[in-house]
């Protein structure tokens, strides 16, 4: 006769409507990742997100953008090289006005419109 196997009894836990509520305060404050909580606890990743989706403060439209650290390194980084590039502009812009200025000026002092004397000179 063979030997009847007993089949391990599958465990069934039910957590607190406050440890969800808490739990779903620290995902949405950034403090611990649903992959976190579904190892530290064994619970499956789309019971936590039905957490999420019932007890989160977050209005049901908004969503949270989770960044890898290097994502936000290189959003900085992108920032500094918008802001060198914002100067760079600003430099020759003041640069511009500058010539701008020395030229009117020029004008003024000789009675010469030096703009239109050297552009006819470049054109042809």
């Amino acid at each position: 006769m063979a030997t009847k196997q007993i089949k391990p009894t599958k465990q069934v836990r039910t957590f607190s409507e406050e440890f969800k509520k808490e739990k779903v305060k620290l995902i949405s404050e950034g403090k611990v990742s649903v992959l976190d909580l579904s190892r530290t606890y064994q619970v499956s990743t789309n019971a936590i997100y039905k957490w999420i989706a019932k007890y989160s403060t977050l209005p049901k439209t908004e969503r949270i953008v989770v960044e890898k650290v290097s994502e936000s390194a290189k959003n900085v980084e992108l920032m500094k090289k918008i802001g060198d590039l914002e100067r760079v502009v600003g430099k020759q812009q003041l640069k511009m006005i500058y010539l701008e200025t020395v030229i009117e000026c020029s004008n003024e002092l000789t009675g010469e419109d030096f703009e239109k004397k050297y552009k006819s000179r470049q054109s042809k």
